[in-house]
């Protein structure tokens, strides 16, 4: 396991990072960010995500079902000059009935990956969208090296380890074990196994949604990686971008605007 994964600031820091960098001008190509502009993250953890928009002085709330990384942020976000816009609320999104069509900009940035009704979420956003309103999207593919999550292990064997989580469940589990992995940690894994989406499943979900896809960029190296690991981020080559299935295996992370056909 990795030392971001137990340093909530350090989380934090590396969210703003690539968000500021890379999120906020990604969206920016078709959605002006203004001070009236209102927006959303769901699964917004510690709510890292929202700093560069609350700093541009966006309305700005986030939904979480942890009750600590609420309560993170609101702890961070305590003695910020723009304080008053921010709201943070540790519930389950599906229980959130306060925000019909609301929200200019819907965050959900590796979040996808981890609902068991993707479907039935992404039924769930329309509702929250203002009219014209945008969501962005950012995850990585089931199939990528890491798409399983691993580097959460604890066995820095195992954490390190490429592609070993498309293994069939049973030797997935074994292999777990085998490396002294906690049955609270397998569990976890397990569960990413189940819930992880393709490139190709999510592009079919966006559709049967009626949602248009406005723009999507794949990446070789996730930009995130630059923070975390000082590696500059690249696009996959427009070749492999074409090429479905394969590039589940090449990509890192996907980013994608959509909005409401």
């Amino acid at each position: 396991m990795q030392k971001r994964h137990s340093d909530p600031l350090q989380y934090i820091n590396e969210q703003i990072y690539s968000t500021q960098k890379y999120i906020v001008p990604f969206i920016q190509q078709v959605k002006p960010i203004q001070s009236t502009t209102q927006v959303l993250e769901i699964g917004c953890g510690e709510a890292g995500n929202l700093k560069p928009f609350l700093d541009l002085g966006c309305k700005c709330t986030g939904v979480d079902y942890s009750v600590g990384k609420i309560e993170k942020g609101r702890e961070f976000y305590s003695t910020h000059k723009f304080s008053e816009n921010i709201k943070l609320i540790s519930e389950d999104i599906y229980k959130t009935n306060d925000f019909h069509s609301q929200f200019d900009i819907i965050i959900v940035r590796d979040v996808i990956e981890h609902i068991h009704d993707q479907d039935k979420f992404l039924g769930l956003m329309k509702d929250l969208l203002a009219p014209n309103g945008i969501a962005f999207f950012a995850f990585p593919p089931w199939q990528n090296p890491f798409g399983g999550h691993q580097q959460i292990c604890n066995s820095k064997v195992l954490s390190a380890l490429p592609y070993y989580h498309l293994l069939p469940v049973s030797l997935y589990k074994g292999v777990l074990k085998v490396f002294g992995e906690s049955e609270g940690k397998i569990r976890s894994l397990l569960e990413i196994k189940e819930t992880g989406i393709s490139l190709e499943r999510f592009e079919n979900l966006i559709a049967k949604n009626n949602y248009k896809q406005l723009v999507r960029t794949l990446y070789f190296i996730n930009p995130n990686y630059e923070i975390k690991f000082g590696l500059k981020p690249r696009r996959l080559t427009p070749l492999f971008a074409k090429i479905p299935y394969l590039r589940n295996f090449l990509t890192t992370c996907g980013y994608y605007l959509v909005t409401q056909k």
